[in-house]
C-alpha cells in the first residue's frame, strides 16, 4: 500500500459495478518492481493504470465465468432462456427467471411423473409428491417441503402445460401447520394472538417453537 489508497485509486465504476469489484481484483504492481522505483510518483502513476486495467479483465472474466452457471448467471440467463425457448420477463427476479430455467432443463424429454416432480421441485425448492390418478386422467402434485403455496407459481403452471401429456389435467395440494402441530410444540393459544391466521398456518416457528 503507498498512501491512503492502493497507488492512489480512487472510486471507479464501470457500466453499474461498484468501485470495490473491481478494486479488490486489483493487483500490487509494484511489488514486482526495484524498490528504488518507490519514491518514483511516474512509476506509481503507470502501475496503477496498468493494475486498474488488471483488475477490470479479472473482474469480466469471472463475471464471464459466472454467466456459464444458471445458478449465478445474471445477463447470461438471456441467452439460457434462449436456448431453451423461454420467454425472458425481465421483471422477474433474477432467483426467479433461474428458477424457470432450471425447471424447463429438467422437463425436457418424455414426461413422466419424475419429471414432473423434478420440476415442481426446482421451481418450489422443497420436496414434491406427485400423486397420479390414471383412472380419472389427472394427477396431484403436493407441495411438502414448503409451507403454504410456493413463489412463482403461475410460472410453475405455465412450465407444466408445456411438459404434461395434453390429455391429462392436474391439480395441487399444499402442506399447512395444523392444531395439532401447535398443540404437539406446547404452544400456548393465547400467544397467538400477535401472528396472524396466514402466519401460524405456514411458519416453520411452530416446529422451533414459536417466537413470542
Amino acid at each position: 500500500m503507498y498512501g491512503e489508497n492502493k497507488y492512489g485509486i480512487i472510486a471507479y465504476s464501470e457500466n453499474g459495478v461498484l468501485s470495490e469489484e473491481i478494486e479488490k481484483r486489483v493487483p500490487d504492481l509494484m511489488k514486482y518492481l526495484p524498490k528504488y522505483y518507490y519514491t518514483s510518483n511516474v512509476m506509481k502513476n503507470v502501475q496503477n493504470v496498468n493494475a486498474i486495467e488488471l483488475g477490470k479483465y479479472h473482474y469480466k472474466l469471472d463475471d464471464i465465468s459466472e454467466q456459464l452457471l444458471i445458478e449465478t448467471a445474471t445477463w447470461g440467463l438471456d441467452h439460457w432462456e434462449k436456448e431453451y425457448g423461454l420467454e425472458t420477463n425481465k421483471l422477474l427476479s433474477y432467483e426467479e427467471r433461474r428458477e424457470i430455467i432450471k425447471a424447463k432443463k429438467r422437463g425436457r424429454g418424455t414426461t413422466t411423473i419424475e419429471m414432473i416432480k423434478n420440476t415442481a421441485e426446482a421451481f418450489s425448492g422443497g420436496e414434491v409428491n406427485v400423486i397420479p390418478h390414471n383412472d380419472k386422467y389427472y394427477f396431484t402434485v403436493h407441495f411438502i417441503g414448503v409451507k403454504g403455496i410456493p413463489r412463482n407459481m403461475q410460472a410453475f403452471k405455465d412450465m407444466l402445460e408445456t411438459i404434461k401429456p395434453s390429455h391429462l389435467n392436474y391439480d395441487f395440494a399444499y402442506t399447512y401447520n395444523t392444531y395439532g402441530d401447535i398443540r404437539d410444540n406446547n404452544c400456548n393459544y393465547g400467544k397467538l394472538q400477535g401472528y396472524k391466521h396466514e402466519e401460524i398456518r405456514t411458519t416453520d416457528d411452530i416446529k422451533k417453537g414459536m417466537k413470542f
